[in-house]
């Protein structure tokens, strides 16, 4: 009975032992195969075949007391019970190239990586003068070796172009040919060629004012020049002190104190399944406003044929409900209810393995000691997502205190979890909560007529009776009406379209 029962797809060689003549010899063969088969397992001998096939069989485990358990545990018990020799299975397989060489599946490109730094460059860009619009912008988006060098060229090419230009008014007007005349007034005191010139340049932006080069009162041109020079020089320190400001107060940095988990899990919560992750703050200056979203990151087809490649998907983690808004003062488990709105209604743990998709998910939030907005980003592929996991408790009550273990931050366990879609779920609920409600409405309805036919009863009859009426007790289903009510096949949950309407 075992091996009709069981299904192999194809004849594994192991179990197989074959038969080389149909004699005599033959026959002793098969009857020391029996021998030797006979104590550990089921064999059936085919004769079209050639193989002795046998089947281990391992002694049936003790029953287990009675305990009463909700329908979404034994439907999770009873799923891994069936699937747990395809498993094992799908676990030893592994995908066939075109010679029939093992090889391993191809790794999906992040749109966002792990760090939150997202997988995109511009290229073909015609239209590069908009970047000098907002210059301000670009200087701050540069990365430090170009900020520093932008900072430094800023200050040396003002001082060289001043200076240069205090040189030329110097030597257009005779100072250098002068500079043994006590009686000649020069433009600027003590300039005798370019490098005093350029240090005179120097301390008129930066206002050091050593007091042994200074402008006199008989050279207009240069008076205006050092307004000039002055006002620029202001601009240019604001400017530039300005971006180092900025760029160094970026809340980009503290975008590193914030965590994410490493996988995303899928099991029961309420007894719905919901997709969570975990997120915590390392800091103990809080986020203030702290704000979480989700996007599906997956390629698709429209009805009229258009393929979009990246198409983005809201992943609802209770903004109807206000549950995206976090007090983010310990780690947290976002959850994600997968309903009949969400993308991941029809996927099963089956299909989610074979899936190809990206979860984005954003946090965003004010910086409690600047002032300042800031926006962490991680992602999660298809095979970072964890069917019948759930997250480790990583929070304790110490004497005054609650004490985090951020050691637990990524660890998961295994939960029982169905392996069907949220909606082969719902409709086996629904189903079975029908067939409650119409099996208990008939009993009722049956209750006056079971109470008038004991009434016609003799009074023997009714002296055997006595101690009251027909008592129904509506209990804990058994297992035959769980497989008919549930109507399962292989390890998944079945629905009769007849019966859900009526």
């Amino acid at each position: 009975m075992a091996l009709e029962n069981s299904v192999f797809p194809s004849r594994p060689d192991s179990l197989s032992l074959p038969v080389e003549e149909k004699g005599e010899g033959g026959e002793e063969e098969v009857e020391v195969a029996t021998e030797a088969t006979a104590s550990t397992g089921v064999f059936n001998l085919s004769e079209e075949l050639g193989h002795v096939v046998t089947t281990e069989t391992a002694p049936p485990p003790p029953a287990a007391p009675k305990v009463k358990r909700s329908f979404q545990s034994k439907l999770a018990e009873r799923e891994a019970n069936a699937n747990q020799h395809r498993k094992k299975t799908q676990g030893a397989e592994k995908e066939r190239g075109r010679f029939g060489w093992a090889r391993s599946r191809r790794k999906r490109q992040r749109y966002v990586e792990k760090n939150g730094r997202c997988n995109v460059q511009h290229g073909n860009m015609r239209e590069t003068y908009r970047y000098l619009t907002d210059i301000f912008t670009t200087l701050v988006d540069l990365n430090w070796r170009c900020s520093l060098f932008v900072f430094v060229m800023a200050y040396a090419v003002t001082w060289l172009f001043f200076g240069a230009i205090w040189y030329l008014i110097a030597y257009c007007r005779g100072d250098l040919d002068h500079l043994e005349d006590e009686t000649w007034t020069p433009c600027v005191n003590n300039v005798n060629g370019f490098i005093s010139a350029f240090l005179f340049s120097i301390e008129t932006e930066t206002t050091i004012g050593y007091g042994h080069r200074v402008i006199t009162d008989q050279c207009p041109v240069g008076t205006m020049l050092l307004l000039l020079q002055a006002i620029l020089g202001s601009m240019v320190n604001a400017f530039m002190v300005g971006c180092m400001f900025v760029k160094i107060s970026q809340p980009n940095k503290r975008a590193e104190t914030l965590v994410f988990s490493k996988h995303a899990v899928i099991s029961l919560r309420d007894d719905k399944l919901c997709l969570m992750f975990r997120v915590g703050d390392l800091r103990s200056s809080h986020i203030v406003g702290a704000n979480m979203r989700a996007k599906l990151i997956k390629s698709k087809q429209t009805q009229e044929g258009e393929f979009i490649p990246l198409d983005q998907t809201d992943i609802s983690v209770g903004f109807e409900t206000g549950d995206d808004r976090l007090f983010l003062v310990s780690p947290l488990v976002i959850s994600h209810e997968i309903d009949i709105r969400s993308p991941f209604w029809d996927m099963s743990q089956a299909q989610l393995e074979k899936e190809d998709f990206e979860i984005v998910v954003i946090l965003e939030g004010m910086v409690e000691a600047t002032g300042m907005t800031c926006q962490a980003r991680s992602s999660y592929l298809a095979e970072e997502v964890q069917w019948g996991h759930r997250f480790s408790p990583m929070m304790s009550l110490a004497e005054g205190f609650f004490d985090v273990d951020y050691g637990a931050f990524h660890h998961t366990f295994e939960v029982d979890t169905p392996s069907c879609s949220a909606r082969e779920l719902s409709l086996a609920t629904a189903r079975l909560e029908a067939h409650l409600y119409w099996s208990i409405s008939s009993r009722l309805d049956e209750e006056p007529t079971l109470a008038n036919q004991a009434a016609k009863q003799p009074d023997g009859g009714s002296a055997n009776g006595k101690g009251g009426g027909p008592t129904f007790i509506v209990g804990e289903m058994t297992e035959i009406q769980e497989q008919s009510g549930l109507g399962e096949l292989n390890g998944s949950v079945t629905t009769d379209q007849s019966e859900s309407e009526a």
